[in-house]
């Protein structure tokens, strides 16, 4: 697991002040600055939307066929994949197709059913082997296949660590330039998080080769902004 930053910082001397009816507050003068964290580490998980799409002459037609290519994928499927796969059930439809000609109202001209079956898989290595099991039984549609990490949190963490010992450094070498000190953290702000993960979009379908798939790395960014009194 790595951590790398990219930081920003924008500051300036601020007065804060607060008004009470006939009463003026004294102000307290503040420098604010701000840095961004980014933890990055490999996904452990991916989660991929698997689809079978089928047409006939007739909806009860189409439904039956659909039904039964559906049940050959997500037999192959649990057949192939480690134990722990979870595979659920993600959408299904079943609509008419319809043509229609110049001058002419439209005509149904058959039936489409679609199931899509949703894979989480924890051993990255079957990624692959999902894909291939699949299309080499009837699917033929492939969602997106996203990257995450289990333990989000703790990688969010990291990022923020991150980003606050920067902002405080920032708002140190901001304070120092001015010939003032900072007495104590008034306030810290964090910006919500920006998530990073790879994602492959859609595959070719009918390739003999094994489906190549690169999880790379998932980063979480985190900005914080840290205001501190001065003297």
């Amino acid at each position: 697991m790595r951590i790398r930053s990219l930081l920003w910082a924008a500051a300036l001397p601020v007065l804060a002040a607060a008004q009470t009816p006939g009463q003026e507050r004294p102000r307290i003068p503040v420098v604010r600055a701000a840095a961004e964290g980014v933890a990055s580490a490999r996904p452990d998980r991916a989660v991929i939307d698997i689809g079978v799409v089928s047409q006939a002459s007739t909806a009860q037609a189409a439904a039956a066929q659909n039904a039964r290519q559906t049940g050959d994928v997500i037999a192959q499927l649990k057949r192939s994949l480690p134990a722990g796969t979870q595979v659920q059930t993600a959408g299904y439809s079943l609509y008419p197709n319809y043509r229609q000609g110049p001058g002419q109202s439209q005509q149904i001209t058959g039936y489409t059913a679609s199931n899509v079956v949703k894979l989480t898989i924890d051993d990255l290595d079957s990624v692959s082997k999902a894909i291939d099991a699949a299309t080499g039984v009837g699917a033929n549609t492939i969602g997106g296949l996203q990257f995450t990490i289990k333990d989000e949190q703790a990688l969010r963490g990291q990022a923020l660590q991150t980003a606050t010992r920067r902002a405080r450094a920032n708002a140190e070498a901001i304070a120092a330039a001015l010939g003032v000190k900072i007495t104590r953290v008034v306030e810290v702000e964090e910006g919500p998080p920006q998530e990073v993960r790879p994602m492959m979009r859609a595959m070719a379908m009918g390739v003999q080769a094994a489906t190549p798939v690169e999880a790379g790395t998932v980063d979480v960014r985190v900005t914080v902004t840290l205001t501190a009194e001065i003297q």
